[in-house]
């Protein structure tokens, strides 16, 4: 495809220090395009100076476009608040900490080019601690037994889409949506490249085990309803085990005799503690459904846009003209 507008989002949440590195860069980058671009920043409610730094950025250059948030509402509200202000035919998302260089950008455009809908940055030599590789490993395992889908690195936020996989992935209600595996639900075509990933500029991640955690619940149970299925597996499972071994107390009863393990009545305790943590796990995932349902259907805001900045803030989208969805295929390159 032709490319005319390239939009560059990243969701910025207490990046003070690292706001004018990465301007310059993105900058730097978005002139050797062959294309127009703009450069977007979402401030995510930050509490140090981000904000006004994203001003100052928005005043100096006409290229870029500040959006603030009225609070902080999370990564991925953010990147879709980004989505939504966004003007070009493809739009490349990145972080603001500098680990994913903007240099990396024209191998994603390049894909896009070469006809894909979505392209996903695979992490080379990551430099994060070996508790967020080992998690990151663990779900990109997962999420490919659960939905069938090969993508390398889940966890990169270093990917381009077309416009239409973006206006697919902002038509949808979902509140607690995880943008890069939305999007791949969407794409018929994803490719993969091989990018690098370098230390963090400056300050400390913003990521707890907490805040990963929830990320990776969101990423499960946004894709899949897989969790529900294992449930409805083990209770079934262990209804076969229960009355087996039913059987088997039974039995044990006539030959030992009443007075048997204390008459059952600690076995009996043992079992009904499984069940009831079985039961108590499953009306909780249930209820995690459940509510993000209730979410959905109540269709509230998503997020609330304080004020945007910058010349082409308020500029009307490109037209473009959707090509025809292709057929799925997956490539990954270096």
């Amino acid at each position: 495809m032709s490319i005319r507008l390239v939009s560059l989002v990243i969701p910025v949440y207490n990046e003070q220090d690292n706001l004018l590195e990465l301007v310059r860069r993105c900058l730097a980058v978005g002139a050797t395009l062959r294309t127009d671009y703009e450069l977007i920043l979402i401030d995510d409610g930050s509490a140090d100076d981000s904000a006004r730094s994203i001003a100052a950025a928005a005043e100096r250059d006409p290229h870029v476009v500040g959006v603030l948030l009225n609070r902080n509402y999370g990564q991925h509200a953010a990147v879709l608040a980004g989505l939504a202000q966004a003007r070009g035919d493809v739009v490349v998302t990145l972080d603001a900490d500098l680990q994913n260089p903007p240099e990396e950008i024209p191998k994603l455009l390049a894909g896009i080019e070469a006809g894909a809908d979505v392209v996903s940055g695979v992490r080379r030599l990551r430099r994060d601690t070996l508790f967020r590789r080992v998690a990151s490993r663990l779900m990109n395992r997962l999420m490919l037994k659960i939905t069938g889908v090969d993508v390398g690195d889940y966890g990169c936020m270093l990917r381009a889409y077309r416009r239409d996989i973006v206006d697919a992935v902002l038509a949808c209600g979902d509140r607690s949506a995880y943008v890069p595996a939305l999007a791949n639900s969407f794409a018929g075509n994803v490719h993969e490249v091989e990018v690098d990933h370098a230390e963090r500029h400056a300050g400390e991640s913003k990521y707890s085990l907490l805040k990963l955690f929830n990320l990776y619940f969101d990423l499960l149970v946004s894709a899949t309803t897989a969790p529900l299925r294992l449930m409805s597996m083990i209770g079934v499972g262990l209804a076969v085990a229960g009355a087996a071994f039913g059987v088997l107390l039974l039995v044990l009863r006539f030959v030992y005799g009443p007075d048997w393990a204390a008459q059952g009545v600690f076995t009996i305790f043992a079992i009904l503690f499984i069940f009831l943590g079985v039961q108590l796990i499953g009306m909780g995932l249930l209820g995690e459904y459940i509510g993000r349902i209730s979410r959905d259907v109540q269709a509230r805001p998503r997020f609330i846009v304080h004020a945007r900045l910058g010349t082409n803030a308020l500029a009307p989208p490109l037209e473009t003209s959707h090509a025809p969805a292709r057929g799925g295929t997956r490539s990954r390159s270096a």
